[in-house]
């Protein structure tokens, strides 16, 4: 019986220390915790995480106060209209222009699931083609981005989408931030953003 408990209490402070690890970045509430770069539209409605484009159409960051490391991202994201978005990794922004790397959001046939550089060496890698049929376009769906050493793996709805390593993005420092693409027309809808470092 001792035996029995003492196996439960440690399951028990295991199962709490995982739990502990985990952290909101999103609140459903308001900003807390977050930084506005450019002047696109960030708010929240209903509970959720709204980002649109503003009147000058152009690229706008919504980046975590907090710097992360190695780390494991879940989020879901709902889009509408063009729906050009991403999610940057160990990133940093200067006005409106961002150095790091995105994890895409985009409509069916443009790559999300992909790592892209910005104002760098651009697309580092994209899905394969097949993989686009695990985006539903206009519905919610679920990211997960597990970021360790130089090493970047993306999921949509479960699915492994690319693992990809590289020595630069192994040297990077920054936070995640998410983007809103410039063009005009986008509105993407997030929740549920949940970090757990590693």
């Amino acid at each position: 019986m001792k035996k029995l408990v003492v196996v439960l209490l440690l399951v028990a402070s295991v199962n709490f220390a995982y739990a502990q690890k985990k952290v909101k970045l999103f609140n459903g509430k308001d900003l807390s915790g977050w930084t506005v770069y450019g002047t696109e539209k960030w708010y929240v409605e209903d509970g959720l995480l709204v980002s649109e484009s503003g009147p000058d159409e152009e690229y706008g960051y919504l980046g975590t106060v907090e710097e992360y490391d190695d780390f494991e991202v879940t989020l879901e994201f709902k889009q509408e209209a063009n729906g050009n978005s991403g999610v940057f990794i160990r990133s940093t922004v200067d006005g409106t222009k961002v150095s790091g790397w995105q994890v895409e959001v985009a409509p069916p046939g443009h790559d999300t699931g992909g790592i892209y550089e910005s104002y760098g060496r651009g697309w580092l890698v994209k899905p394969d083609p097949e993989k686009d049929k695990n985006l539903k376009f206009g519905e919610w769906n679920k990211m997960k981005i597990v970021v360790k050493g130089d090493n970047v793996t993306s999921y949509l709805n479960g699915v492994e989408m690319v693992n990809f390593s590289d020595a630069k993005i192994g040297e990077g420092k920054g936070g995640i931030c998410l983007q809103i693409h410039d063009g005009g027309g986008i509105k993407v809808y997030w929740r549920n953003i949940v970090l757990k470092k590693l």
